[in-house]
């Protein structure tokens, strides 16, 4: 239990450090191969926007995702296409590629950071990072033993606007901090209830799986409904709830929670839907206390949420889209600043991190705190718990595995 507190309390200096390989100099061009072609569509949109940075590879298990992919990438790098390849550790072999960016499911993204920083890459892994605590503390130990960059897709943490909010709440702007709350409304359909079927052509399921234990396929878990089996994700919470619960934390100044609790449950739909559609996380630090509310299946326009709103002495602040408003306590709108939201400053702060050494905005090691607050709200869930500290069940910290893709230390 220690060494969970000391994961949990300290960021590693030497994440945050270090001493850069030739592969990574200034004026090198980085080359960049993208895991996962749905979500990393975007990844290289933003990598193609930097200078110096080139789209060397990009993989996916699904043929048609793959194909697709490759043209987007080599439409905008002016016809250079990328490798295509199915399987990400070919793109680990490579000894001129310097970073594996990853967007793949929830299940695959520390497994795949701990051999990128193993094989020498920088990476760039999209929330939540990790599946399970123990994933979160192996990733972050990866990173700290190989001292390579990886950042975490929480892009809001490098936005002009939600940094100039940050720093006016940290300057006083509304007084003494007492409590964050933050929402997620969307109106998600029912996922229906799968059947076994054969496997399409296209999809090389084996290697989709990878780390999971072997399950038969079903109709209606890819591309995205893995995020709803405890199995494969982390429902809402994971998939959503730690962009909000990032920015609440990173505003408050906290870490661990004392104390967690997540209730709620499947009300809209009877489907395979394990994970809850609508239900409130709450977190109690002691001195100040943070909440997420998700309603995943009835977006409530009228209520007209904002993503989350920081509430002190004197004031409230909330974020929203790019930026922030300030509001005095009888409601009235006092300042704002909402500029668009954009991620290519968080692939920029993570270029310039490798490239010159400058501090990465969401180091992997307190990225990882944020998820951490998924991961015991997600545990409370299951367990019907309200957990202490960290304090969770030992066999929801970590997973089973496959036995060709188990991490060392597991």
């Amino acid at each position: 239990m220690k060494n969970r507190r000391q994961f949990i309390s300290t960021a590693s200096a030497a994440a945050l450090a270090g001493n850069l390989r030739a592969g990574s100099q200034p004026g090198k061009k980085l080359r960049v191969g993208v895991m996962g072609l749905n979500r990393g569509k975007a990844h290289i949109n933003n990598f193609a926007k930097l200078e110096g940075v080139e789209i060397a590879y990009v993989c996916d298990v699904d043929q048609s995702r793959l194909s697709a992919g490759a043209k987007y990438a080599s439409d905008r790098q002016n016809g250079k296409s990328p490798k295509a390849v199915t399987d990400f550790r070919r793109i680990l072999e490579d000894k001129d590629v310097d970073i594996l960016s990853i967007a793949a499911p929830n299940f695959w993204q520390a497994p795949a950071t701990i051999l990128a920083c193993d094989a020498g890459k920088h990476v760039y892994v999209e929330k939540p990072g990790s599946h399970n605590p123990r994933e979160a503390e192996l990733m972050v130990a990866a990173a700290q033993r190989t001292n390579r960059k990886v950042q975490m897709g929480n892009q809001r943490r490098s936005a002009p606007g939600y940094r100039e909010g940050i720093e006016k709440l940290k300057a006083g702007a509304i007084g003494e901090l007492r409590y964050a709350r933050c929402w997620y409304d969307n109106k998600r359909g029912s996922i229906g209830k799968g059947k076994p079927a054969a496997v399409p052509a296209n999809l090389d399921y084996d290697l989709w799986q990878g780390p999971v234990p072997p399950r038969p396929y079903k109709d209606n878990l890819i591309h995205y409904n893995w995020h709803w089996h405890w199995l494969y994700g982390g429902g809402e919470l994971a998939n959503n709830g730690v962009h909000a619960l990032d920015i609440a934390r990173w505003a408050l100044e906290v870490d661990t929670p004392i104390r967690t609790s997540y209730v709620g449950g499947r009300y809209h739909f009877n489907d395979d839907q394990e994970t809850p559609d609508t239900a409130d996380a709450t977190y109690d630090f002691g001195r100040v206390g943070m909440s997420w509310h998700g309603s995943s299946c009835l977006q409530r326009k009228h209520e007209q949420h904002p993503f989350v709103s920081v509430y002190g002495d004197g004031g409230i602040m909330s974020f929203d889209g790019g930026g922030y408003r300030i509001y005095d306590n009888t409601g009235k709108l006092v300042r704002e600043n909402m500029p668009k939201l954009s991620d290519v400053p968080h692939f920029q702060n993570f270029v310039n991190a490798i490239r010159n050494g400058v501090t990465l905005n969401s180091e992997i090691s307190d990225a990882q705190k944020s998820t951490m607050l998924c991961h015991l709200g997600n545990i409370s869930y299951r367990e019907g718990i309200q957990i202490k500290g960290i304090d969770v069940p030992k066999k929801l910290w970590q997973r089973e595995y496959s036995k060709a893709w188990k991490p060392a230390g597991i």
